[in-house]
């Protein structure tokens, strides 16, 4: 079977430290600290990746034990993978075509919202919607508890969306079939409807573009891209995120009238910045500061915090928090730069503000400039000359027929910020698996140069990413989950 040995340049530089410190007679401690600032340097330019680590398993590699106790700290799960609570099966997470096909479904209907387009007008009723296929506007779940007594409720998470929202019975239009018990509001004691004149509503018809006619209580209805909808009571009931982070009177959406490409989850929680979102509403106990780590296998977890940070948080980079005032809910930040293999690739500086970028959890693919996609995938297939190559893979247009290897050699990707902060991406997220032989490089390019460039959730993998709103800047902690 193929391996790839290390390279002639490694032995070189190692070979070279060591008959260094010799003929200098260092000290033992000089010795180490050179070798391993030696070896910090070549795993600056590759990652040497074992491809069954690419490959998903069936078993769940950290025990799902739901929510954790800690205040405001809950499991992220994909939704598909066996630490999920959402038994959809794994015969889903081969299908990865049918994800990239509605991860490109999302991001047109990004592109559409910020530059002010709306190709899908009225696509409730124009695009038909098909129950129990993958969503597009998200991947990772958490459970949180809703009403009195509290229900669990299994939602995606989603930091371009704002509105959370559940199915509630009863179902006056219809609704997809989920995994858990449809919500019943008339079963807690703490549910209430919010009314159609006062200031909550009219703050939720600003947020969501919403002009539906209401009479005595507030009606929303929410589309996205590739046609799923939901539609209902704007509500208020009591949130359970920890036994000790309880919110009464959170106001989310009530869906009688439901269709798409959900899944089997129960709604979505929107972690976006418009005051109806989750991180507005507990923002007097939280501060508006929360985190999240993805895993970066389908059968691994990561978590979602909210008011603190875990783990990395105090070694994350910084780099500041933008608003875009015609799009206030999204998150933008500015990329000054791209390195492969160590080495930073020539890009203009007005490439990336042309665009602009956000950072989304619900995108899969992380989408870059057409020239800054084009530097990057020149510079990636010359660190990957020695592999035979593979016909492109729907969006993918990098792919490599790696049959017979084990391991190979893959070079480092690092997105730099402005602030100075810089994100190692991953090796997970910089190689995927797209069929048995066939791996490609997890980047696409946008089709315009004025496209908004999009942080995808497959790069932020097993960084801490934190989103701290009222300080305004965003942090990348390394090595928070596996």
């Amino acid at each position: 079977m193929a391996t790839l040995n290390y390279s002639s340049t490694f032995l070189f530089l190692l070979l070279s430290t060591v008959l260094h410190v010799l003929l200098l007679g260092c000290s033992g401690k000089v010795e180490a600290y050179r070798f391993e600032e030696m070896t910090a340097n070549l795993q600056r330019r590759s990652h040497v990746v074992s491809l069954s680590s690419l490959i998903p398993t069936g078993v769940c590699s950290t025990p799902a034990q739901g929510a954790k106790t800690s205040s405001g700290l809950l499991q992220v799960a994909h939704k598909n993978g066996p630490c999920s609570p959402l038994k959809e099966g794994n015969a889903k997470l081969h299908d990865f075509r049918q994800l990239l096909i509605d991860d490109q479904a999302r991001v047109k209907s990004i592109h559409s919202k910020i530059s002010n387009k709306d190709p899908l007008e009225d696509s409730a009723v124009k695009v038909p919607a098909t129950s129990g296929q993958s969503l597009g506007t998200g991947n990772f779940v958490v459970t949180i508890g809703l009403g009195t007594p509290k229900k669990p409720c299994t939602l995606v998470f989603d930091t371009g969306s704002d509105l959370t929202w559940i199915q509630c019975q009863p179902c006056v239009g219809q609704c997809y079939s989920q995994q858990d018990p449809i919500f019943n509001p008339s079963a807690s004691s703490t549910y209430s409807n919010i009314s159609c004149n006062s200031a909550s509503c009219n703050q939720l018809q600003s947020a969501t573009g919403n002009s539906r006619p209401c009479g005595s209580t507030c009606i929303y209805q929410v589309q996205y891209g590739d046609g799923s909808y939901s539609v209902g009571y704007f509500a208020a009931d009591t949130l359970t995120l920890s036994s000790s982070d309880v919110f009464p009177k959170f106001k989310f959406g009530c869906g009688e009238n439901n269709q798409g490409l959900f899944g089997t989850a129960d709604g979505l929680l929107g972690l976006g910045r418009d005051p109806v979102s989750t991180v507005s509403q507990t923002s007097q106990k939280y501060g508006k500061l929360f985190s999240y780590c993805l895993p970066s296998s389908t059968s691994s977890t990561g978590f979602l915090a909210f008011g603190s940070q875990v783990g990395t948080s105090s070694k994350a980079q910084y780099t500041p928090l933008l608003t875009d005032s015609n799009n206030p809910s999204f998150y933008f930040l500015t990329i000054t730069g791209i390195s492969v293999g160590g080495k930073s690739l020539s890009i203009s500086q007005s490439v990336f503000t042309t665009s602009e970028t956000i950072i989304d959890s619900g995108t899969v693919i992380t989408r870059l400039p057409p020239a800054a996609y084009s530097a990057l995938r020149t510079a990636f297939r010359q660190a990957m000359s020695k592999y035979p190559t593979a016909s492109a893979y729907s969006l993918l247009d990098t792919c490599y027929n790696l049959n017979g290897y084990s391991t190979v050699s893959i070079p480092t990707i690092v997105l730099h910020f402005s602030g100075g902060a810089n994100l190692n991406v991953d090796q997970s997220g910089i190689l995927v698996q797209a069929s048995s032989t066939q791996y490609c490089l997890a980047f696409a390019g946008n089709s315009a140069a004025t496209d908004v460039a999009i942080l995808g959730n497959m790069q932020q993998q097993t960084h801490e990413v934190v989103y701290n709103v009222a300080g305004g800047k965003l942090g990348f902690g390394a090595g928070a989950c596996s």
